[in-house]
């Protein structure tokens, strides 16, 4: 991965900030999900996102509406180089940074085939077979 040391960085700072709460916050929770959902849009053979119950999942942890439609734009921003999407706030990016490098490191440790498996489970009602 191109952004390998900034992103360990950026793990490393998101650490503490967990660890003294206890639990990770409502949006980095969520932050990951739609990352999750996404990557498994794009590297799983067959799979597609259900977009309305990301957003009807968000409305259930109670953030804040936008909230998947700002995540989507970070998520794009972030891995098009800017192309596609928009830059969010350097909170969001952060969160979306973490969220990429868990997510790779899940893939890595886990085999491709694998991982997708476990996200088709994990992730039920926001991703599905494509039509």
């Amino acid at each position: 991965m191109r952004y390998g040391l900034l992103l360990a960085g950026l793990v490393a700072l998101a650490a503490p900030a967990q660890a003294e709460t206890g639990h990770a916050d409502p949006r980095s929770v969520y932050v990951t999900m739609v990352l999750q959902a996404f990557a498994a849009k794009v590297e799983c053979p067959g799979m597609d996102v259900a977009y309305q119950d990301l957003v009807t999942k968000a409305k259930e942890m109670n953030l804040p509406d936008g909230t998947t439609e700002q995540v989507r734009k970070a998520i794009a921003f972030m891995h098009t180089g800017g192309k596609m999407g928009e830059r969010q706030s350097d909170e969001l990016m952060t969160e979306v940074a973490v969220a990429t490098t868990a997510t790779d490191l899940d893939q890595r440790r886990l085999g491709m085939q694998s991982w997708c498996d476990t996200q088709k489970t994990r992730l039920a009602g926001f991703v599905r077979a494509k039509n």
